[in-house]
């Protein structure tokens, strides 16, 4: 069982935390002084250390610099709480700061969190050094410089409790990073809770991070528990936060900062006790300037940047994820099949637009679509075929523009696209020119347009020629003030869904 040591002079206090202690299935010791501390941390090292901070013959923080609690989790508890006090103990290495009376909840909280730095050191250091054999870092793959810089960045704010934004383009794995810094941190025995703040409801999504009472509103039969609630002590992780309705921004800022929310229809806060992790793929500052952002809670959020690297800028892990990926899906279908040198080879050409989730969705076509056991270069085409390879000439500027009649130079960006798909049913494909110097967020919005209109606003054919998903194309055409309709206003549904 995990040991506890409470040091307090107050034996009501001592008494009351050791039976709350005790209650959590930790054997406790409880002193009074810093003196009779230092005897028992000799005979015993705790897992946690309860301290109180006035102490009869001395400042409690003193034992924060004692090098036999180098394995040991420190919290401060006081009931002389200060801002200051609480930052300077916790730039010392204490792990939490609470303030007596302490409450069973928060106690909990931290109890459960209780992980012996050096048994996550020993984790840390095996997940190293079976990287270059091993390929992959916990749940990420990849050995890519880009890659290892992500992991070192991991490692140094999975064991604080800072709030982390992660950024990146659709398909970079956003949610598998979150997941990460979750099962490397203090809180990964409690509730990971991942929330798509585009895929709810503007009018739910308030009820559906806070909760609600019974009666709150129609429908409201029952009393019910948010996501802040469900992962108390744990981590919530908040994707595609650009997405949040703006009014409901300013209550997540609120709670941020307060540390304290309220269910909808209730006057009653309760304590937040859960680690923030948020992702758009959107840029931050683009999305304030556009509205989509409130600027005094992206400085809230952005305490600690992950920017993700596309997969067209670590193409060398492409072999390796693919395998991954591959490896799956067999234990999945129950038969193993391989790549041939040449399917692999032909990945690893591609620019992959949809990234990581286009890669992982084209080796399980591969896989059905391959009768062999070793699937070859023929069934390794990924959605926008072979001119959407990545190409020397262009990085180097061989693709000469095309001069139009009004003397301007343009250069075809959109055949790729469509072509390659379009080739094996006969279609003619569409060309998408622009000017030189055209901004890269106006060439997007041409070529998403076009696409849309190349496919009768089919959205599903659209986003798979685009190498995205269907969400993150509905995002763009609510971006550029265009839902997809047809010119005429009237607008087919779409053979998959109906939409």
């Amino acid at each position: 069982m995990p040991h506890a040591l409470v040091v307090d002079d107050e034996f009501e206090s001592a008494s009351s935390l050791r039976t709350l202690i005790a209650g959590q299935r930790f054997t406790v010791a409880v002193v009074h002084t810093l003196r009779d501390a230092r005897r028992q941390i000799a005979l015993q090292q705790p897992d946690i250390l309860l301290l109180d901070v006035a102490l009869p013959d001395g400042n409690g923080m003193d034992l924060l610099s004692d090098e036999q609690l180098v394995a040991t989790e420190i919290v401060l508890c006081t009931g002389h709480a200060c801002k200051e006090t609480s930052v300077q103990a916790l730039r010392l290495g204490a792990a939490d700061y609470l303030v007596k009376p302490v409450k069973l909840q928060q106690l909990q909280g931290v109890l459960s969190r209780i992980l012996n730095p050096a048994m996550l050191k020993a984790e840390v250091d095996e997940l190293n050094s079976t990287l270059p054999t091993s390929g992959h870092f916990g749940p990420l793959w990849g050995n890519s410089p880009a890659m290892q810089l992500i992991y070192e960045q991991i490692l140094r704010v999975a064991a604080t409790s800072v709030t982390v934004f992660i950024t990146g383009e659709s398909g970079t794995g956003k949610e598998v990073v979150a997941q990460a810094v979750h099962d490397m941190s203090r809180r990964r025995k409690l509730p990971f809770l991942a929330v798509n703040c585009g895929a709810i409801s503007p009018n739910l999504i308030e009820s559906e991070l806070f909760g609600h009472e019974k009666g709150s509103f129609t429908g409201a039969d029952r009393q019910h528990q948010g996501f802040f609630e469900r992962a108390s002590g744990g981590t919530l992780f908040l994707d595609e936060i650009t997405e949040m309705p703006l009014e409901l921004q300013v209550k997540l800022l609120r709670v941020l900062e307060t540390g304290r929310f309220m269910r909808v229809g209730s006057a009653q806060s309760h304590e937040s006790d859960v680690r923030i992790i948020a992702a758009t793929n959107r840029h931050p500052h683009q999305a304030v300037a556009a509205g989509r952002l409130r600027e005094d809670l992206m400085y809230r959020l952005n305490v600690f940047p992950l920017d993700l690297p596309p997969l067209r800028n670590r193409l060398s892990d492409v072999p390796l994820l693919a395998q991954h990926f591959l490896r799956a899906i067999a234990v999945q279908e129950g038969r193993e099949k391989k790549f041939s040198r040449l399917g692999l080879a032909q990945l690893s050409r591609h620019s992959w637009p949809g990234n990581v989730r286009e890669l992982r969705n084209v080796v399980q076509r591969a896989y059905v679509m391959s009768q062999d056991d070793t699937i070859d270069e023929r069934w390794m085409l990924p959605p926008g075929g072979p001119s959407s390879e990545i190409q020397p000439s262009l990085e180097t500027g061989d693709l000469a523009g095309v001069q139009s009649k009004s003397g301007q130079t343009t250069v075809p960006v959109a055949r790729s696209m469509v072509a390659a798909n379009d080739a094996v049913r006969g279609l003619a494909a569409e060309t998408v020119s622009v000017q030189i110097g055209t901004s890269m967020a106006h060439a997007e919005r041409l070529l998403v347009l076009a696409t849309l209109r190349h496919y009768h606003h089919h959205k599903e054919r659209t986003a798979a020629a685009l190498g995205i998903s269907v969400k993150t194309l509905y995002n763009r055409l609510k971006d550029y003030g265009a839902d997809g309709h047809h010119p005429s206003g009237s607008h087919p549904p779409d053979t998959v869904t109906g939409r």
